[in-house]
Parts: C-alpha cells; structure tokens; sequence
C-alpha cells in the first residue's frame, strides 16, 4: 500500500478513553494498536477501536492537524467523532474489506 498520510482516534469503547496519533500507513498502524505490539499507553488501556480518521494530502498538514486535535478539549473531540461516526463503529472493519464505502472522511485510496 502507498503511503498516506492519516490522523486517526482510537477509543476503548463508546466515549471512552480517547487516543489521537497519526501514520503514513493507517492499516499497518492501527494493526499494531489492536495487536498490542508496543508498550504504551493504548496497551495499558485497552484503545483498540479507530473510530475516526481523516486523509490528508502531506505528512505535514496531517501532523498539524494531529497537533490540533490535541489541544481540543474532549467534548469537541467527542462531537467529531459522532459527526461521522455516530455509533461509534469500530472501523477497522471498513479498512480491512475490499469495499471501502464509507465516506470521504473515512476512505483510503488505493
């Protein structure tokens, strides 16, 4: 898979523990999150479920948009995640199938 820069929060469940990273390879990343791979802090509590993500175009504006995200207070963070994801779906699911359909904010190309 090409690169692709991502944004990417994880939760432990329905506004639970929030986790906000960001990846050139959001699949291999998020992998590794729910594999619990590395020691950290979604290991030591239990973030597995992508809950949102967005695509961008560099690197650069995705970690400025990380930066962002972060000084965010929680009810903002949790109001975007239901703007697009209202069930609070794990969306690994939609990452990992051949029809990705899920939306501009929620779709990888490739």
């Amino acid at each position: 898979m090409e690169r692709v820069p991502c944004v990417y929060m994880l939760a432990s469940g329905r506004n639970g523990t929030l986790y906000i990273g960001v990846t050139s390879n959001l699949i291999k990343r998020v992998s590794e999150h729910r594999q619990e791979a590395m020691d950290g802090f979604t290991k030591r509590y239990g973030i597995h479920d992508l809950v949102w993500y967005e695509v961008h175009e560099t690197m650069e504006t995705a970690i400025s948009r990380e930066k962002q995200l972060k000084k965010w207070d929680r009810r903002a963070k949790l109001r975007l995640i239901e703007q697009h994801n209202r069930e609070w779906r794990d969306l690994w699911s939609d990452l990992t199938s051949p029809s990705m359909d899920t939306g501009p904010r929620h779709s990888l190309p490739g």
